[in-house]
């Protein structure tokens, strides 16, 4: 009870600490004006592989979001904990009867819902327009693709905490975060089909590599819910659709990022407890 009490101070801390903070509110109004601008340039009445009205806007939406969210939730988060422990902020904190555990679990759920928050607002805030200007609203599209959004803010959330807590210094953490974010997005299904094509390595073991990526896993996982052929991914589209069903994957592209969020996060609170990071 008393570290439960310990991780909801420390929540609600982080929580009014970015309220706080400028750029939390410019991250939300990049989304919410990024909505508007959407509805206001007629884009529900384009249509892409038979979408049309609101199941428009929300590809585009999954498709901004997968450039914005990741480099965000690094940059803003990485700082978190080395940058505690660099201007003494943790060592005030620790010296509260609070855990090093509720301290660093308490640090990832306030950030989760201080990232998620503003792109599940805007979301929902495009389907109650559409209830309101008389637009069909996909309901399915819209609770899978939050879960989707979900599952990508933690994976970041949970490998920006272990950077942290591995981190000596703030500039590592940012540089060191940045790499990572390269990679990732290096390695998505285009330079994949370009490697194997020089290369003339094995397809199947080169595009289920690519699949080990969460972001190329959560960009299929979006794109395959409004293109059931996944025809825009070419050839690597025969691999995926041909090894498991179109809502196996589904599955797998919400659970893999969360999982994989979850376990930098438990490998980030166990160095965090073992080693001196005061």
């Amino acid at each position: 009870m008393k570290n439960f009490e310990s991780l909801k101070e420390i929540i609600k801390s982080d929580i009014r600490q970015n309220l706080r903070s400028t750029w939390f509110w410019a991250y939300s109004l990049l989304f919410g004006g990024f909505v508007a601008v959407m509805f206001t340039s007629g884009i529900t009445e384009s249509q892409i592989i038979g979408f049309v009205g609101l199941s428009r806007l929300m590809v585009t939406f999954m498709q901004i979001s997968m450039a914005i969210l990741p480099i965000y939730v690094l940059i803003s988060t990485v700082r978190s904990v080395v940058g505690d422990r660099e201007n003494s902020v943790m060592e005030y904190i620790l010296s509260l009867p609070i855990s090093f555990s509720s301290y660093f679990w308490g640090k990832l759920i306030g950030r989760f819902f201080i990232i998620y928050t503003p792109v599940f607002i805007a979301l929902l805030g495009s389907v109650i327009w559409a209830l309101i200007t008389n637009i069909d609203v996909p309901w399915d599209l819209f609770f899978l693709y939050s879960a989707l959004l979900a599952s990508l803010v933690f994976f970041f959330l949970g490998l920006s905490m272990y950077i942290s807590a591995r981190a000596s210094s703030q500039d590592i953490a940012v540089s060191t975060a940045f790499i990572i974010w390269l990679f990732l997005v290096a390695f998505i299904d285009l330079i994949l089909i370009g490697i194997m094509l020089r290369m003339r390595g094995n397809p199947d073991l080169i595009i289920g590599l690519g699949m080990l990526n969460p972001l190329q896993v959560f960009r299929t996982g979006s794109l395959i819910l409004f293109d059931p052929q996944l025809t825009v991914m070419g050839t690597a589209s025969y691999y995926v659709l041909d090894t498991v069903s179109r809502s196996v994957f589904i599955a797998f592209s919400i659970l893999y990022p969360i999982i994989l969020g979850f376990l930098f996060a438990f490998l980030g609170n166990r160095y965090f407890n073992r080693n001196d990071v005061v």
